[in-house]
Parts: structure tokens; sequence; C-alpha cells
């Protein structure tokens, strides 16, 4: 059984290192255009097909884990959530559909039992608990975001491309963060956090940045 776990985190740590290349390479490049398409392909399969696999092995045997679990599902959220933001790009689209939906609603469940875990272990003295509850308020605040996309897609054209923004970002974020805490053996409580406080200020500078933006063009 440990072999095959072993197996399963070296795919998982491949595709997670994929992940963070292609995450980088696309800010780097103009967004838009050709290249920052294809590595966001690139990077969204990557992100998805190895937080999947630690969705497996956080519930295997001698690893399990419920914390990484529910980032797991954390970061294939954002994923899908920030390509489903270009969506409504099109103007043809003016709701929300039951995919979109269901996407919001299983990252507001999973932000729900961050939370209740991580009010639980702080009352009996767990202080590492308080990542629960630090990643189970942004995993609840996201959603809110989406909805507010659902109900003003058509009055603010924005809003999706901040939507995706964010969201794409927030993946990256969760890559260095498992790069620094799993590959660079870092697993402390800064090591987890700086990551997103840092990157959460880059996001606030591009959603400005984009709010500046006189007009979107439209699909």
């Amino acid at each position: 059984m440990e072999n095959i776990i072993s197996i399963f985190i070296f795919i998982h740590a491949f595709f997670g290192g994929v992940g963070l290349i292609t995450g980088i390479a696309s800010i780097v490049v103009k967004k838009g255009q050709k290249n920052h398409k294809l590595l966001g392909k690139w990077f969204s399969w990557s992100m998805i097909i190895s937080s999947a696999i630690s969705l497996v092995v956080a519930r295997m045997p001698n690893h399990m884990n419920t914390f990484l679990f529910l980032i797991g599902i954390f970061t294939i959220y954002m994923v899908l959530a920030g390509n489903r933001a270009l969506t409504f790009k099109s103007i043809k689209k003016t709701k929300a559909n039951y995919t979109d939906k269901l996407v919001s609603g299983i990252m507001i469940l999973s932000a729900m039992l961050m939370i209740a875990f991580g009010i639980i272990g702080l009352k009996q003295g767990y202080n590492q608990s308080i990542l629960f509850l630090f990643f189970g308020c942004f995993g609840l605040f996201m959603p809110y975001g989406d909805f507010k996309l659902y109900s003003n897609t058509l009055e603010n054209r924005k809003l999706w491309l901040i939507n995706h923004l964010s969201r794409m970002l927030g993946a990256l974020i969760a890559s260095v963060t498992a790069f620094i805490v799993a590959g660079m053996h870092q697993d402390t409580l800064w090591a987890w956090i700086t990551p997103s406080v840092l990157g959460t200020a880059y996001i606030i500078y591009w959603i400005k940045k984009t709010k500046g933006k006189k007009k979107l063009k439209s699909a």
C-alpha cells in the first residue's frame, strides 16, 4: 500500500511542479494572448490533477489529513471557478447555470467545515487549528464574489475578469504554498499563511488595476 501511495505522491508533486511553473509563466506573458491561454490550460489541468490526487492520498491509511483534504477541494474550486468566470465574458451568458452554482456551493460547504474544525480545534488547544479558520474564512468569501458575478454580470462587465484573476491567482498561491511547505519542508504556521497574505495583496493590486480600465472587450 505504501508503495502505491508513494507513486501517488510522486505524481501529485510532479503535476504540482508543472502547475507552479506554468502558473508563474502565465503571469509573465501578456494577458489574453495565445501563450497566456495555453499556459493557463496547462496550469489548470496540472493543478486539478495534483489536487485530485491529494484528495485520495489524504484519505489513505497512515496519511489521513482532513486539513489537506479540504485544502485540495479549495484549490480545485479556485481553478474551476477561475475558468467558469471566463464563460461570463460573453454577453450571451446572462445568468449562472447549475455547474456554476454547484462549484460555488461545494466551496461554501467546505469552508464551513474548515471553520467548524478550526473552532473545535482551538477549543481543544490545537494552535494549528487557526489554519482551518484562516483558510475557511477565505473560502467563504470567495463564493460571495461568485454570486455577485452571477447576479450582476450584465450590469458590471468587469466582474468576470476580476473573478477570473482572483481565482487563478489564488490557485497559484496554493501552488507556491505547497512548494514551500512540502518541497522546502517548511511546515510552519507562517509558511502556510505568508504566501496567502502576500498573494492577496497582489490580487488586490490587479483588481484595482482592472477596475481602473474604462472598457473591457466582450465576446
